[in-house]
């Protein structure tokens, strides 16, 4: 059963800035992805936040992009384990795709943040 997204997200904008600034750019067919390793054990585990500007759309269609960005982490949130702040930037194309495929982004996004995290805990 997966988990909720509930205590697995970010919430204040200054958690957002954290990441934009001090965390890891990267892309991948249908959305941007940054992330940060934390060195903190106030919030075990990892916290993911989403973004969809105005350029995605409308209201109604930003919504929809949301819903399913979320059901995806949450779908493939235990694939990440590490302390990590991740934060999403879909693009419009995320709207129209199958939602496997979607999926299967999500899935590969958190492997690639899980070994990257793996990689800077041995060396550190």
């Amino acid at each position: 059963m997966p988990r909720t997204l509930r205590g697995a997200r970010l919430s204040r904008h200054s958690d957002y800035q954290r990441v934009y600034q001090q965390g890891r750019k990267h892309f991948s067919a249908s959305m941007t992805y940054f992330f940060y390793r934390r060195g903190d054990d106030l919030h075990p585990g990892p916290r993911i936040g989403l973004t969809a500007g105005r350029v995605l759309g409308k209201a109604v269609e930003r919504n929809r992009i949301k819903r399913r960005m979320r059901e995806a982490v949450r779908l493939n949130l235990e694939h990440l384990r590490s302390q990590v702040d991740v934060v999403l930037h879909p693009r419009k194309s995320v709207l129209e795709m199958d939602f496997s495929r979607l999926r299967a982004e999500v899935a590969a996004i958190f492997s690639k943040i899980e070994t990257a995290a793996g990689q800077k805990e041995t060396s550190a």
